[in-house]
């Protein structure tokens, strides 16, 4: 599946932060989190069969962002890649990861996907509030951006 990014366009439209979001504003609100969050050259979005993709920079990590649709049954997920194996010591990398999990990745965790260890979260959009998705924004784009340069030095096989 071959993506077609887009530049995100400004948009500064408030959204309460309080209150459940409609479906008509989560896209505002996501586009709004981005535009505060990304140290790029802007986001980017994607439109395919599985819903809306955003990439955008955080430090040196990317952080990507799907929403499935607009339903509360859809989902908003959020990832970012953060180091690829092969590792000097596998062991003690997936040691490490599964007592970060426990202790400080707060709503995200680390995850693996085919080669990559990710910091990931998924939430359903029922009763998800404009405070919740930037929290979890927030979140995703600051633990990867903390972890991927010591994951590198210390478990990177270079």
């Amino acid at each position: 599946m071959e993506l077609h990014w887009s530049n995100l366009e400004a948009n500064a439209e408030a959204v309460p932060e309080d209150s459940p979001l409609s479906s008509n504003s989560y896209v505002t609100l996501i586009e709004t989190v981005i535009a505060s969050l990304d140290q790029g050259n802007g986001g980017m979005v994607s439109k395919n069969e599985a819903g809306l993709l955003w990439m955008f920079n955080y430090g040196s990590v990317k952080v990507y962002v799907q929403l499935t649709g607009e339903t509360p049954e859809d989902t908003l997920s959020l990832w970012s890649p953060v180091f690829s194996l092969p590792s000097k010591d596998e062991p003690r990398l997936f040691k490490y990861l599964l007592e970060k999990n426990c202790g400080e990745t707060l709503e995200a965790r680390f995850g693996l996907a085919g080669n990559q260890v990710l910091v990931i979260t998924t939430r359903t959009l029922e009763d998800i509030s404009a405070a919740e998705v930037s929290r979890l924004m927030t979140i995703v784009a600051t633990i990867a951006d903390d972890a991927d340069d010591i994951l590198k030095a210390e478990f990177g096989l270079d």
